[in-house]
């Protein structure tokens, strides 16, 4: 499965921005999705993810209430929506797939990555 991230951007802080990870080539509904982020000098973390039906989801503490992440099956799309944003979520967003049955946390779990998309958080 082939995966495109799109809907980064400069927001200030408090704003809100709405990621979109569609996927290509695969069978979407057999994939658990989920987004993962990189700042500068840090390791690639975990953010969020769904599973196949989307009725599982989970988020890491630092995002929880304020990040949804939601699936489009019409749409083979993932979707991570982030309000009251805040400086330290500034990173580069990852989505990525994997055929396992739950979400994991751990990136090497995953065998698909979308490219990025940029995320600055700034006034």
């Amino acid at each position: 499965v082939q995966l495109q991230a799109s809907g980064g951007g400069l927001v200030q802080p408090g704003g809100s921005l709405r990621l979109a990870c569609a996927a290509s080539g695969g069978s979407f509904s057999t994939y658990v999705m989920v987004w993962f982020r990189q700042a500068p000098g840090k390791e690639r973390e975990f953010v969020a993810g769904i599973n196949r039906s989307g009725n599982s989801t989970d988020y890491a503490d630092s995002v929880k209430g304020r990040f949804t992440i939601s699936r489009e099956s019409a749409k083979n799309t993932v979707y991570l929506q982030m309000n009251s944003l805040k400086p330290e979520d500034t990173a580069v967003y990852y989505c990525a797939a994997t055929n396992l049955r739950n979400i994991y946390r751990r990136n090497a779990i995953y065998d698909y990555w979308g490219q990025g998309t940029q995320v600055t958080v700034s006034s």
